[in-house]
């Protein structure tokens, strides 16, 4: 691999945008620069900055391949500016529930990965004796689900299950990742009658499952120590709760998605399923109060929970919500899809940290997340200000079911550069297979 300099008028350096050469050299970056050398490539005005780094994806393989896979899903997020993934234990076949199902993921992983990707443990009822070997093989978390999960074989926990497992986790120093909500049949919905309305749908959602969900996961924070990460905050009513727990100094973080700060509720229209997931896409106005998370730091950073199906599952024919796979496939458009979302909101310089080093800092990956001599080169070199309407024939995951598909997007990705090497550049993948493990020592 040949070394390469690029240079740009905006490098993402010392958490400021600035002028700056870029060296960089089997793997690694070599030297940094601030100002032009005459050997660069010279990239103008275009953002070079590092790779975007997702933490909540299900690539469903083994098992399920014929949602997704490592090859399609990799694929879409270099061509999105992603160069680093995490890999949820669940809609894979087997669930990541022991080391022998995770050894089965890795192995499947082989000779598919075009960015780099991460694993996550599940806990399920039952399996905490498993966490352990799990830990030791390499996970960076272990996820949990505080209701039915649309999967049998992943089962939701318990308070007792998290009695069980907590302190294993905390132990290892390691994130517990839940999805918050808590069935409450008392929600009085007739959802059944109508199951292709979408405001039926978030009503049988509401955001007291969230609320009361993120509850039990801060007093059980509290109890045992262990860091609790909340995944995709939809209810803003949950935000005075995570902040009242940071401010308590619990190891508390908590994210939302591209999806919940980039649709409303009031847009969505009956019988299309591509908008559904769980929690619901909720209104405008929760939305809007989700953006202004980022400012006060109660949301700590931006993921997709990348979770597509085919097209039967999804129900794409009958528009039926209630039987159709909940879950957005957005793998593509973290970094573009999210500034578009946030861009009158917050600043550029307040964005890129969302989507590079707090993800980084959040899987302990100390090599990644930040342009700095010695760390991994992984780039994404990209345009904030043009805009892209999104095709079908632009989306590079397996099936085309997207409601990012006919958007226009701002933020054009010109090159993905992975352990530094171009593997997406010109709207095409250049070279495959370039991505690696990222397994926590």
């Amino acid at each position: 691999m040949q070394q390469r300099k690029i240079y740009s008028n905006r490098v993402w350096v010392d958490n400021k945008l600035q002028p700056a050469t870029i060296e960089f050299d089997n793997k690694t970056i070599t030297a940094i620069h601030f100002e032009k050398r005459n050997d660069a490539e010279d990239i103008g005005n275009s953002v070079l900055m590092p790779g975007v780094i997702d933490v909540h994806v299900h690539v469903n393989e083994p098992g399920r391949t014929a949602w997704e896979g490592f090859e399609t899903a990799t694929q879409a997020a270099a061509a999105g500016g992603t160069t680093t993934i995490v890999d949820m234990p669940l809609n894979a076949s087997p669930v990541t529930t022991t080391v022998a199902n995770f050894k089965e993921k890795l192995e499947a992983s082989i000779g598919k990965m075009n960015v780099n990707v991460g694993f996550y443990a599940g806990l399920v009822p039952g399996n905490s004796t498993h966490l352990e070997a799990m830990i030791l093989a390499g996970v960076v978390g272990v996820k949990c689900f505080l209701t039915h999960s649309g999967l049998d074989e992943f089962p939701n926990v318990t308070e007792k299950d998290l009695e069980e497992a907590m302190p294993v986790i905390a132990e290892f120093k390691l994130p517990l990742l839940a999805h918050c909500e808590l069935y409450n049949t008392e929600v009085a919905t007739d959802f059944d009658e109508n199951p292709t309305s979408y405001q039926h749908y978030l009503a049988s959602r509401p955001k007291k499952w969230e609320n009361d969900a993120v509850d039990l996961m801060i007093r059980m924070c509290r109890k045992h120590k262990c860091q609790v990460h909340i995944v995709h905050v939809a209810s803003a009513d949950a935000l005075s709760k995570i902040e009242a727990a940071k401010k308590e100094g619990l190891p508390i973080t908590a994210e939302t998605c591209t999806q919940y700060i980039y649709f409303n509720a009031e847009a969505i229209p009956d019988a299309n399923t591509i908008y559904k997931c769980a929690p619901p896409i909720r209104e405008k106005a929760n939305n809007e109060q989700l953006k202004q998370a980022f400012l006060s730091g109660v949301l700590d950073f931006i993921t997709t929970d990348h979770s597509p199906a085919p097209p039967n599952i999804k129900e794409i024919e009958t528009g039926n919500l209630k039987k159709a796979w909940g879950g957005i496939a957005g793998i593509q458009f973290l970094l573009n899809g999210s500034w578009t979302a946030l861009k009158n909101t917050i600043t550029l310089e307040q964005f890129i940290p969302l989507v590079t080093s707090k993800p980084a800092r959040f899987i302990k990956a100390a090599s990644k997340g930040t342009i700095e001599v010695g760390n991994d080169a992984d780039f994404v070199i990209w345009n904030p200000e043009e805009s892209s309407l999104i095709k079908e024939e632009n989306v590079l995951f397996r099936y085309k079911i997207s409601p990012y598909i006919g958007q226009s997007l701002s933020g054009v990705i010109l090159e993905t550069i992975v352990n530094g090497e171009t593997v997406y550049k010109n709207k095409s993948i250049e070279n495959k297979n370039k991505g690696k493990w990222l397994l926590k020592k």
